[in-house]
């Protein structure tokens, strides 16, 4: 895919690097405070898959506005746990904006009819039932909160605090964290844990694509094991997806 630069894509690029220099070195909640009040007040969303470290921004978002948007892509393959999770947070942490996102029937019906598009196409399958609907829950908003992490896999090591995506500003406050670092901050909030996570599975997706992680392997080696697929896709640089080969 050719991406043909503008001024506008430059320009965001340089506000994007300009947000991670000025927040260099500061912490999360702090990041957080200041682009949720400030740099773009109202503007601005997390999605959230709602997985075994969700709780963690979920909790800090929810202490700075509950109102916040937060996007869950519903792609109707979820572990059942999982949207036992989803609830049991929002109770918990005063969620008062959640916008669970569906695919849209006739994308499922013309692409998927039989269910079994995550076997024959598992990239075609996140396109439609996460990409197209997350990009659709984005177009109100100028940037987005993430829970990416540098440490998750080799395809995000080389991340920034912020980084650009199409027109919006993508912002990755836990960017530096460790599973250590996440595990303090639930005990210290006294948050739930994901379900599944003690059966092993340290990062959770839809259900047929995902498995628990054996002892040593990456966190996220339970997705789309044996594949060389290591992202949904929801996550672009420069109009590509990211892959580990790239």
């Amino acid at each position: 895919m050719t991406t043909f630069e503008t001024t506008s894509r430059m320009a965001l690029r340089d506000r994007a690097a300009g947000l991670s220099q000025r927040y260099d070195g500061c912490r999360a909640p702090e990041v957080l405070e200041a682009v949720i009040t400030t740099d773009f007040a109202g503007g601005i969303g997390l999605v959230s898959s709602f997985g075994t470290e969700a709780a963690v921004l979920l909790h800090m978002v929810s202490r700075i506005d509950p109102y916040v948007p937060v996007i869950f892509l519903d792609t109707v393959r979820h572990f059942p746990q999982t949207l036992a999770y989803r609830d049991a947070l929002i109770t918990r942490l005063g969620l008062c904006n959640i916008q669970s996102i569906l695919p849209r029937p006739a994308a499922i019906n013309a692409d998927d009819p039989d269910g079994d598009l995550h076997g024959r196409n598992p990239d075609l399958c996140c396109h439609v039932r996460k990409t197209v609907p997350m990009l659709a829950a984005l177009r109100p908003l100028s940037a987005w909160i993430t829970g990416r992490k540098r440490g998750q896999a080799a395809t995000r090591a080389d991340m920034a605090l912020f980084e650009t995506q199409d027109r919006w500003i993508k912002v990755n406050p836990l960017i530096d964290w460790s599973a250590d670092d996440v595990a303090a901050y639930m005990d210290t909030h006294d948050l739930p844990q994901h379900p599944l996570k003690g059966q092993g599975y340290l990062s959770v997706g839809c259900a047929p694509c995902t498995r628990a992680v054996k002892p040593g392997e990456d966190p996220r080696a339970g997705r789309w094991a044996g594949a060389e697929k290591t992202e949904c896709g929801i996550h672009f640089e420069n109009g590509k997806m990211v892959r580990a080969a790239e």
